[in-house]
């Protein structure tokens, strides 16, 4: 190269790509450093591959590329060309080929290797098979994303295979694409945010460098009081919160959540007005005041759902679980079920409005008894409202309704108006549940991207439409006009 620049010539080279040739795949340093290195006994092992991906090595034969291996002699060399420098491939090469000596002469003394592996290796060797899979998560980690991910901890201790434990023992369901995986603490969204990343934008359209956007203003609704009570049967809002400071339900210690119960029931002492009422702990209530909540559909049970169970949520209940509610029963604080509290408003009717001003009061008034004591939510500008589900972030709010449609949900064209609306649709028995007498309950479909005010927007003006829809179709009318336009 110096000889080269006395005659005003020099390397192809720039800060982004580094030496500049002409196979891509040789961008950066273009080096290869390698040996040929005699492993015939770790070769034949079934994780050998495993291990040589792990250390960012590749073998191939001593003929070159596409040739086999003779007598248990491999060309090791490093995989690696661009992102990093010279010597840190060959100090990789260097590392590896060390590593690979040493088991094989354990191999050779028929000692165990195992203690000799470093993370990265025993990462690999871990790597679960998601060939059936069909969740989020088991469409996006990859084998280099769970190697980089699978040794780190959060500083709290949660790990990758403990965040993605549901969605390796829960497939998924054919026809639904569920998410497959949690967090275990806030943290968890960033320390493995190589995957969590991936998994909301494939679930939110959301991606990394978007801000949501947070609205709990009642009076930036328009309309909402006026859903047609002969088709609306009830309104419902309901979100959840985490609270800064404790592990999430996942992987929080008996002492969390206690924690999480004490500090939630004193800020609820404080509520004031119409949202006055009393807690119920699940481990220490009369069997008249559980028969009452039974009654009310306000009781709720532990966790039966695989997909719960393999988050771990159900651990040492009932402790610290319990229910809250006004004195007009139509106020709900639910505490350390899925999250560390569920908020919920509702009542019969459909004064959608009514029950949104009444739930952002209520989140209101806790947050600021909270404050008081020092705790707040969990919350950041990019991902909003933090909580267990990367399927409830952003504002973890689902505005719902119970609405008859008897005539518009025997329309083949049900299905895509609802999608079109960006709502969805389960029956009034919760999730998976068919609808009864055309009865259903209908939600918004996105939590994320979305502020809480649009979104509940979204379900007023979606249920005004079918309402509409549905008296057209007793009237013997056509519908096409009403459907909204792609």
């Amino acid at each position: 190269e110096e000889a080269m620049k006395k005659e005003g010539q020099e390397f192809m080279w720039n800060e982004h790509l580094g030496y500049i040739l002409t196979c891509p795949s040789n961008l950066g340093t273009g080096l290869r450093a390698g040996v040929h290195l005699k492993i015939p006994l770790l070769s034949k092992l079934s994780f050998f591959k495993d291990i040589i991906e792990a250390l960012s090595l590749q073998t191939r034969g001593t003929g070159g590329v596409d040739t086999a291996s003779t007598g248990g002699v491999y060309d090791v060399s490093n995989s690696d060309r661009l992102g990093f420098s010279e010597v840190q491939l060959v100090q990789k090469v260097v590392d590896g080929v060390e590593l690979l000596i040493n088991i094989e002469k354990r191999l050779e003394d028929e000692k165990p290797i195992y203690c000799l592996f470093p993370l990265e290796v025993k990462a690999l060797m871990s790597y679960p098979d998601l060939s059936t899979h069909n969740n989020h998560m088991a469409k996006q980690l990859t084998r280099e994303i769970y190697k980089k991910l699978a040794p780190l901890k959060t500083p709290n201790g949660f790990t990758l295979d403990r965040a993605i434990q549901t969605g390796v023992d829960n497939p998924g369901h054919p026809f639904i694409m569920t998410v497959g995986m949690v967090a275990g603490d806030e943290e968890s969204y960033d320390v493995f945010a190589d995957l969590f990343d991936p998994v909301i934008e494939a679930r939110h359209s959301f991606k990394k460098t978007d801000n949501h956007q947070t609205d709990l203003d009642p009076t930036h609704l328009v309309g909402g009081d006026d859903l047609d009570p002969n088709y609306v049967l009830s309104s419902r809002v309901r979100t959840g919160r985490s609270i800064k400071g404790f592990c999430l339900p996942p992987f929080c210690s008996r002492a969390e959540r206690k924690g999480v119960e004490k500090v939630v029931t004193k800020a609820l002492e404080n509520m004031t007005g119409d949202l006055k009422g009393k807690y119920y702990p699940l481990s220490n209530m009369t069997e008249e005041e559980q028969q009452q909540l039974i009654d009310d559909h306000f009781l709720f049970d532990k966790p039966v759902s695989p997909l719960l169970l393999a988050s771990c949520m159900a651990r040492d209940w009932p402790e610290a679980r319990g229910i809250y509610h006004n004195n007009d029963k139509n106020f709900l604080v639910w505490v350390n079920e899925e999250d560390h509290t569920r908020v919920i408003s509702m009542q019969k009717g459909g004064n959608m409005r009514e029950v949104f001003t009444r739930f952002c009061n209520g989140l209101k008034q806790v947050e600021e008894a909270m404050k008081k004591e020092g705790k707040e939510f969990m919350w950041n500008k990019h991902l909003g409202y933090i909580l267990t589900c990367p399927s409830n972030l952003g504002t973890g709010l689902r505005a719902g309704v119970h609405i008859k449609l008897p005539l518009l949900s025997k329309n083949n064209k049900f299905e895509s108006i609802l999608k079109d609306l960006r709502l969805q649709k389960r029956g009034t028995g919760g999730v998976d549940t068919a609808a009864v007498g055309g009865v259903f309950d209908i939600s918004n479909s996105d939590r994320l991207g979305f502020s809480e005010v649009e979104l509940v927007q979204k379900v007023i003006d979606g249920v005004k439409l079918l309402v509409r829809m549905e008296k057209t179709l007793e009237k013997g009318g056509c519908i096409n006009s009403l459907i909204p336009e792609h």
